[in-house]
């Protein structure tokens, strides 16, 4: 599994064809994909990296905090171009991301972890749409997580 990790003052996703808006105030937009061989334990692992992960300043101005701390919000977007081998040629391959059938069902397991780490509701976008998605990136801070690169 892999994330890629904004720290923002806002963010949010829209569907213009599914009449559908998902938005956070400030927090971490979470773009987020997956692998076949990734498990349950790639999930929680992920899952808990980014609810703890002390990318927000404290008192001093020291990225000390985790996004729980401040009392942030995190909106979580599907994107198997995560994957994306640029080795040959230009056009990107994207044959190690999950197919839908796999990677549906974990990006709903890593929401559901994500709210159970964090201890409310994720923004989220909806899983294979034309997605929109506008943020304001904070530092800029941006962050990328691979579970398999965790040994």
């Amino acid at each position: 599994m892999r994330v890629v990790i904004q720290r923002v003052s806002e963010a949010c996703v829209t569907v213009p064809a599914e009449d559908y808006v998902s938005s956070i105030g400030k927090g971490l937009l979470v773009l987020a994909a997956f692998i076949d061989e990734d498990t349950e334990e790639d999930l929680e692992w992920t899952a808990k990296k980014v609810a703890a992960m002390r990318i927000f300043d404290d008192n001093e101005g020291v990225m000390n905090l985790s996004v729980k701390d401040v009392g942030g919000e995190i909106l979580a977007v599907s994107q198997f171009t995560l994957y994306a081998s640029t080795v040959k040629g230009n056009r990107p391959s994207y044959i190690k991301a999950a197919k839908p059938d796999v990677a549906i069902p974990l990006y709903e397991k890593f929401l559901a972890k994500l709210e159970e780490h964090l201890g409310q509701k994720v923004g989220k976008g909806i899983f294979g749409a034309d997605m929109k998605v506008s943020l304001l990136n904070d530092g800029p801070v941006t962050i990328i997580v691979d579970s398999k690169l965790r040994f």
